[in-house]
């Protein structure tokens, strides 16, 4: 099929979506800060969160091993995460946006042209911006009661306490520094210009188009 990307364009379009799947499924699993309560291991993201404390049979504490979402929005820990949940799925969904429109790109013709492409750069550069915001917004809620019980009751903002960072919240920050550093650079290059005679021809095609549908319409 014939398309208006050039080389660095398919690769732009193939990393676009490597780094929005990676991001976007990242902000999607509970393993963004690990701890333990109770002798289990606990893991949270920004709205989920793995083996949870309740009360049992004589009002003791019991672990369910379990994963879930937080029941409402206003039961998520702190302010600061409901900020960052907000934050970091815009960014996610915008990420996922432009890679789509990358990936047809690489299959329909005059689709991506070459302001498209910086266009399409500038949104992913915004995108990455915003998952950075979030996972910069993630360590003010270290503090909150539900996250110190996890850390030894000696984590506050950005003190980890027993806590440590996992692997899904550096594959967010990462994917976010790949899409606003190179994918944003590499969507420069993306498009090729039309050539003259592809654009004459596009406009003589709209407008006889355009003449046949007016004509049409003006006959009894």
């Amino acid at each position: 099929m014939r398309s208006n990307l050039t080389l660095v364009g398919t690769f732009w379009a193939f990393l676009s979506l490597v780094t929005a799947v990676a991001s976007s499924t990242s902000y999607f699993l509970p393993y963004w800060l690990f701890g333990s309560q109770l002798g289990k291991t606990v893991s949270f993201s920004t709205f989920r969160r793995c083996n949870y404390p309740v009360r049992g049979e004589g009002h003791s504490l019991i672990m369910v091993e379990e994963c879930g979402r937080y029941a409402s929005f206003s039961a998520i820990p702190s302010l600061a995460w409901q900020m960052c949940t907000v934050v970091t799925g815009a960014g996610c969904a915008l990420l996922l946006l432009v890679a789509l429109a990358a990936v047809l790109g690489c299959c329909m013709e005059e689709l991506i042209s070459r302001m498209m492409g910086r266009c399409m750069g500038a949104a992913q550069f915004v995108g990455g911006l915003l998952i950075s915001s979030g996972c910069a917004l993630y360590p003010l809620g270290w503090n909150s009661p539900e996250v110190m019980q996890t850390c030894g009751n000696v984590s506050n903002q950005f003190q980890l306490g027993t806590c440590q960072l996992g692997w899904a919240y550096y594959c967010a920050g990462g994917g976010a520094a790949v899409a606003m550093l190179i994918c944003t650079w590499l969507s420069c290059f993306a498009g090729r210009n039309p050539k003259p005679a592809m654009l004459v021809e596009s406009i003589m095609r709209n407008t006889n188009s355009y003449a046949m549908e007016l004509d049409h319409c003006l006959k009894p």
